[in-house]
């Protein structure tokens, strides 16, 4: 059989494709893709010491005031957050989690809650400047299981004129008996510091959700639970579930739990704006 022949301008065409295609790859493989796991897993840990380094370097920079603020959450944060907010410091982000320098002339709250509620942290604290020193727990707080541990780690020092709060998303799974146990332990332990404690109800879980339309009746019935308890307590409402149920396809993302930029601030606001009816009630007291 006779083999093809390729004419001058097709060989030179070959060669020059060759060129471009292998050897920039070539040239560069070993400086910057890693060629197996173990390669990656070293580049990845690379990366991490580097900006470790870079954090540790900050914090030796601050306050003997700040930098006990970031060893809490370095202590509280997980491997899961930390990483993130040392990325976000070491790059000069503002955050959720920012020491707070307080103001002594304003009064002072606490946020706590999940991602949802560290979503909205930074657009509340940004409507009520001026008018309150608003910290947030060193933590994404998850179920109330682990705010009945956590509890006094959040609270800190206790010195606090509104506590914010809300458990609902990741106690979905929850039964429902010890939900309404543990919620109400929660309710009493706040209420102990002396601040005016405001519940926010938990936003909607969407049908479509990837754990199946039944999360988003057992978010609700957990809502109701909650009402309940908080009624049972003298706790106030903030209701965020019925605030955003208006507006969640403009906020929400698709088949999530969470939101894009506009409903974090738009929740961030109604806080605001909850926030600042009680401390102006508590003024009058």
């Amino acid at each position: 059989m006779r083999r093809p022949v390729l004419c001058t301008r097709c060989c030179f065409f070959v060669c020059l494709m060759t060129v471009f295609i292998v050897a920039p790859l070539t040239a560069n493989d070993k400086k910057t893709e890693p060629t197996n796991a173990a390669e990656a897993a070293a580049k990845k840990a690379e990366q991490a010491a580097a900006i470790n380094k870079k954090f540790a370097d900050w914090k030796a920079t601050l306050s003997p005031e700040q930098q006990a603020w970031e060893t809490v959450l370095e202590e509280n944060l997980g491997g899961f957050y930390l990483p993130i907010y040392k990325k976000q410091k070491v790059a000069g982000q503002v955050t959720a989690w920012d020491f707070v320098d307080d103001d002594p002339k304003l009064p002072r709250v606490l946020l706590i809650g999940d991602s949802v509620s560290r979503g909205y942290t930074q657009a509340a604290r940004k409507a009520l400047k001026g008018k309150a020193n608003v910290h947030r727990a060193p933590a994404n707080c998850g179920p109330t299981a682990t705010g009945l541990k956590k509890l006094d780690v959040w609270l800190g020092d206790g010195n606090w004129d509104v506590i914010h709060f809300n458990f609902g998303i990741h106690d979905r799974r929850t039964p429902a008996a010890d939900y309404e146990q543990r919620l109400d332990e929660i309710v009493k332990r706040l209420k102990k510091t002396g601040a005016t404690v405001v519940w926010a109800s938990s936003t909607p879980i969407p049908a479509d959700w990837k754990e199946g339309p039944e999360m988003k009746t057992k978010l609700e019935e957990k809502n109701a639970i909650a009402a309940k308890v908080m009624q049972a307590n003298g706790v106030e409402i903030d209701d965020l579930y019925a605030f955003i149920m208006p507006h969640l396809s403009e906020t929400q993302n698709p088949k999530d739990v969470h939101f894009n930029s506009k409903g974090y601030n738009m929740l961030g606001q109604q806080v605001a704006k909850h926030l600042a009816g009680t401390l102006e009630k508590r003024d009058q007291k």
